[in-house]
C-alpha cells in the first residue's frame, strides 16, 4: 500500500532523511519510532505530499505522490500531531465539509460520524463550535474526520498525544478494526510500550538513517522494544 524508496530530504546542507526504504502493506499497523529530530515528521510530510523531497520515490497503492498527488490523497488520511481545524465551524459542519471533499454519500457519512462520535463520546458536542473544544476533543474530531471517507492508508503523527486513557484505548481498538478490514496504518510515536503492543511491524530511525525495520517480533527478539531502541539509538 505504501512504498518509500530511497527517500532523501535535505534542508540546506542538512540531510534530514537519507535514502530511506520502507514498505507498509495492507493490514499492517506499522510503528515509526525515533528521538525528536530523527526524521519521522519529515518522512510523514513527504509521504502525505505536504513537503517535496530531493531523491527517491513514494508510491501509494502503486501511484506516485509526486506525479499523481490527487489520486494518492483520495486513498489516504493524515492526522498531524497538532491538527489545525476550522474553529469557526461546529463539529458536525467540519465533518460534513471533509465528507463533501471526499464525496462521501449522505448515508455512509451519517453512519460513520454516528459510529465514531459515539465511540469517542463527543456526539453530544458536534453542534458546538470547534473553538469551544478542549485540545482532546479537537484531537478526537480530527481522528473522526480522517476516518469518515474510509481511507486505505491512515497516517498519524503522535496520535495519542492529548488523548485521555479511554480515548487512547478507543483509538487502539479502531486501529485494530481497520487493520482487519485491510487498511494500512503508519504512525509515529514516542510511547514505545504502545508501539510494542499495537504494531505488527516497526521501524527505528535516527538522524535520518533507518537503523532497523521489519516484523515487531524479529526486531525486538527476546528483548523489549524499549531496550532495542535504546541500544540502537545510543550506539554511535
Amino acid at each position: 500500500m505504501l512504498q518509500i524508496k530511497n527517500l532523501t530530504k535535505k534542508y540546506g546542507n542538512k540531510v534530514a532523511v537519507n535514502h530511506l526504504n520502507l514498505t507498509v502493506e495492507s493490514g499492517d499497523i506499522y510503528g515509526f519510532i525515533g528521538h525528536n529530530g530523527a526524521g519521522k515528521t519529515t518522512t510523514i510530510k513527504a509521504v502525505t505530499g505536504i513537503n517535496n523531497f530531493d531523491e527517491g520515490e513514494i508510491l501509494i497503492n502503486g501511484k506516485s505522490i509526486q506525479s499523481q498527488p490527487i489520486e494518492c490523497k483520495k486513498m489516504m488520511a493524515y492526522i498531524p500531531d497538532n491538527p489545525d481545524l476550522y474553529e469557526h465551524l461546529t463539529g458536525i459542519q467540519y465533518l460534513n465539509f471533509i465528507a463533501d471533499i471526499y464525496q462521501v454519500n449522505s448515508e455512509k457519512r451519517f453512519q460513520l460520524i454516528d459510529k465514531y462520535s459515539t465511540q469517542f463520546e463527543i456526539k453530544q458536542n458536534l453542534g458546538d463550535l470547534i473553538s469551544s473544544y478542549s485540545h482532546g476533543m479537537k484531537q478526537k474530531l480530527a481522528i473522526i474526520s480522517a476516518l469518515v471517507h474510509q481511507p486505505k492508508l491512515l497516517i498519524l503523527d503522535e496520535p495519542f498525544v492529548g488523548l485521555d486513557p479511554k480515548a487512547s484505548l478507543t483509538l487502539k481498538n479502531i486501529m485494530h478494526e481497520l487493520c482487519l478490514e485491510g487498511t494500512a496504518i503508519f504512525f509515529s510515536t514516542h510511547v514505545l510500550e504502545v508501539a510494542e503492543k499495537l504494531c505488527n511491524k516497526v521501524a527505528i530511525i535516527k538522524g535520518g538513517e533507518l537503523l532497523a525495520c521489519g516484523d515487531m517480533e524479529e526486531v525486538k527478539g527476546n528483548s523489549s522494544l524499549e531496550n532495542v531502541f535504546m541500544e540502537l539509538t545510543d550506539h554511535e
